[in-house]
């Protein structure tokens, strides 16, 4: 009986001990909606088009392997516009350490975006640089170069939204 008593109040202290509130849960904020248009608007990324890409893949810069590969799915809104949506997948370095409370994280992804024209198949390279900010209270994206112009940038205090970018090629 002992010990079953002291099993209870071991469990009832570890169940009081381990419990949260709102304010320390840490807000994920690094969902990426990538649009790949012209200077004219022309959705890239719908392979009907004329001039627009066919296929794609996107590698990791940071991966064990020459080539890594990161699923980054092509969505389609309901207008019929056609995106990239980037969640997860690359791995990530520290960039910085501020503080033990505020670090900047980052990841380097290889796109390679094919077309054909007169029957030959074009493949162009980009590169997308994506830094994350972590605190114990959010982990987001703060920057995102891609091939080395910044495209995207998010204050800290910002609130969580899907992260919304156009690349014009």
């Amino acid at each position: 009986m002992k010990n079953s008593g002291f099993r209870l109040l071991f469990v009832l202290f570890a169940f009081v001990s381990c419990g949260s509130d709102d304010d320390s849960l840490q807000r994920i904020d690094q969902v990426l909606n990538i649009y790949v248009k012209n200077s004219a608007g022309q959705d890239l990324l719908n392979a009907k088009k004329t001039g627009s890409y066919s296929s794609y893949a996107v590698n990791d810069a940071f991966g064990v392997a020459d080539v890594a590969p990161v699923s980054v799915p092509l969505k389609v809104t309901t207008d019929s516009i056609y995106y990239f949506e980037y969640l997860r997948g690359a791995k990530r370095r520290t960039l910085d350490s501020l503080s033990p409370d505020n670090r900047t994280y980052h990841s380097k992804l290889a796109f390679a975006l094919s077309r054909t024209e007169n029957n030959v198949v074009i493949t162009t390279v980009d590169s997308m640089e994506i830094k994350y900010r972590w605190t114990p209270s959010v982990f987001q994206v703060s920057e995102v170069r891609y091939n080395n112009q910044v495209v995207f940038t998010k204050t800290a205090d910002a609130p969580n939204a899907i992260n919304t970018i156009t690349i014009i090629k």
